[in-house]
């Protein structure tokens, strides 16, 4: 009889990160994530020690996919100033690593250890504006405001109800992308 194939510890740190994405750090539980993925909840503790470790591993995963992973590729893809700052928005906004990067954020405001993290992340993310901004506008203060407006677009535009006539959400959005992004005075 062939060995039974151990479900990968990567499986059980994605099927955190949905269930986190859903309902929060609460909605992470050893049991719901062993059904979800189909197994018993065994195999969980031969990775982890327990669920704090998950939660951890979570949290470094996260970091990984959109801070690390997406400056080293766009860093390597190169491009003007503006296409990085525009890549690097695609790829750490997307749909799938934004749910993500909400449900971190919620959590954030209930755990000063996930705040201390998301707090340096966010300030990796804001350094590489500043230096992005930096080099096609010369004023320190509009740096820094562009910079901020950005990272609000980036993260709110979610939240946005209003009706922009004329123009769809997503249309009014990318105009507010690509008017931080003129070269400065």
């Amino acid at each position: 009889m062939p060995p039974v194939a151990r479900t990968p510890r990567s499986r059980w740190i994605e099927a955190g990160l949905d269930a986190l994405a859903r309902g929060g750090p609460d909605a992470v539980r050893v049991e719901a994530l062993a059904a979800e993925i189909g197994v018993t909840k065994g195999g969980f503790y031969g990775y982890f020690d327990g669920r704090p470790a998950l939660l951890a591993e979570m949290l470094d995963e996260w970091e990984r996919r959109c801070t690390d992973s997406v400056l080293e590729q766009v860093e390597s893809e190169g491009g003007d100033p503006a296409e990085r700052v525009r890549r690097a928005g695609r790829l750490t906004f997307s749909d799938d690593l934004h749910r993500i990067d909400l449900a971190v954020r919620e959590w954030a405001r209930q755990d000063p250890s996930v705040a201390e993290r998301l707090r340096r992340i966010d300030n990796v993310r804001m350094e590489f504006l500043r230096s992005m901004f930096r080099s096609f506008v010369a004023d320190p203060d509009e740096v820094e405001a562009r910079c901020t407006l950005a990272f609000a677009l980036a993260i709110g535009r979610h939240f946005i109800a209003a009706d922009h006539p004329g123009r769809t959400r997503r249309e009014s959005i990318h105009l507010a992308g690509e008017f931080l992004l003129r070269p400065g005075p």
